[in-house]
């Protein structure tokens, strides 16, 4: 088993979708994660959308899966005092305390950097927020649709003129976060090492905005201009658009160079074009752009996504499908680059969505399904060093939660 983190262990104290998915990447790296869940879980267990009753149906929260799997759980009543102290105990054994406690709650409940590093001087403490451990919102909550985009400008940016702002689908910002979250760690973890120092790590949702933008933020920073926006009929080129076809279904064009214009005339059967003089040049096809796209809509209008596809391809130009998510799922170039593993549950075998990244000859992946409520609680507790009875103390006291097995 060639894991790229087996020797790291991981404390996870999170909540939603963010941190726990930075978690089940770090497990899927081969690290043991031990999530920590109040006496009645996270929020998020049976939460989200299920998957509809069919054959192929396991009978599991397929989106908690997703950011949960390969970890253990234990269920500890953090506002009791003995279950912060057990917290503190268990973080002495591990490389790596995840938690999305805002500052005011590690404090609260002595889990800030400081506490912790007291019991443990070489610990990475990395926490997702919101807006960041300092500023004046660092206490303020945050929600990928508020924080990352709304406050973070993607909303606004992708609202057309006159349009009404668009509605994202669930935990876009949070996987996206999940990813600068892992770096961090990873980072941090490297550091911690070579100094022998605790690392204090800091990801949020405004900051990961912020560098998702940063190629129109970076212009903004120097001449503090909001960028155009425009509607499809008034862009820069009409080959960075998109065009509805015969079936309604809409092709994704990207073709910023000039190069591409005669080819693309060719293909769509309007080699004419090339030589109008309304379309001659970029700056005249930009003076046209209502009247061309007119007429480009026109031409995409008289043949299905799948026609213009072989199209496309046999042209060699750049192109997209507007692709649904029911696609996306049986897309085979995702299968064919390992996006879709499977994961054994008990209830069956079902397939997930895997993380981005692909280590030649490495161990990566999910390790298995994600935990049920607490039960890990009890084989966690023994290994810290509790005997039996002062675990069964703890159960009866209501102070940690352990399932049944």
């Amino acid at each position: 088993m060639n894991q790229p983190l087996a020797d790291v262990r991981v404390l996870e104290l999170t909540n939603w979708m963010a941190a726990p998915g930075a978690g089940a990447i770090l497990a899927d790296l081969g690290a043991d994660v031990v999530k920590v869940e109040p006496r009645g879980g996270d929020v998020v267990r049976a939460m989200a959308r299920l998957p509809k009753p069919g054959p192929a149906n396991p009978g599991v929260d397929a989106s908690f899966q997703v950011d949960n799997r390969g970890k253990r759980s234990i269920a500890i009543a953090l506002d009791r005092p003995e279950g912060a102290a057990l917290v503190q105990r268990l973080v002495a054994n591990v490389e790596v305390f995840l938690c999305n406690l805002l500052p005011q709650r590690q404090d609260r409940f002595g889990l800030d950097p400081a506490s912790l590093f007291a019991v443990n001087p070489r610990l990475v403490h990395a926490t997702f927020t919101g807006y960041g451990l300092t500023g004046p919102d660092s206490n303020r909550p945050g929600f990928d649709v508020t924080t990352f985009f709304g406050r973070g400008s993607l909303i606004d940016s992708s609202t057309e003129p006159g349009g009404v702002p668009p509605w994202p689908r669930p935990a876009q910002g949070d996987h996206t976060s999940s990813l600068a979250l892992v770096a961090g760690i990873l980072a941090a973890l490297r550091l911690a090492e070579r100094t022998g120092e605790g690392q204090v790590l800091d990801v949020n949702l405004l900051a990961t905005a912020a560098w998702t933008v940063a190629t129109d933020l970076s212009v903004a920073l120097i001449d503090g201009h909001q960028p155009g926006r425009r509607d499809r009929r008034h862009l820069i080129t009409p080959l960075a658009n998109r065009f509805r076809c015969r079936d309604d279904r809409w092709i994704v064009l990207n073709m910023i160079e000039t190069r591409f214009w005669s080819v693309f005339c060719t293909a769509i059967g309007h080699p004419e074009w090339v030589a109008d003089e309304r379309f001659v040049s970029p700056k005249a096809r930009f003076d046209a752009m209502a009247e061309l796209t007119d007429l480009i809509d026109a031409a995409f209008a008289t043949r299905t996504l799948a026609e213009w596809a072989e199209v496309f391809d046999g042209a060699g130009l750049i192109w997209g499908p507007a692709s649904t998510l029911v696609e996306l799922a049986v897309d085979p170039q995702l299968d064919a680059i390992g996006m879709y593993p499977y994961i054994s549950h008990p209830n069956g075998r079902f397939r997930t969505v895997a993380a981005p990244m692909f280590i030649r000859g490495a161990d990566v992946g999910p390790r298995g399904p994600a935990p049920e409520l607490g039960e890990h609680t009890t084989d966690v507790l023994l290994a810290a060093g509790l005997s039996k009875d002062e675990v069964s103390e703890l159960v009866n006291n209501g102070v940690v939660g352990a399932a049944q097995n």
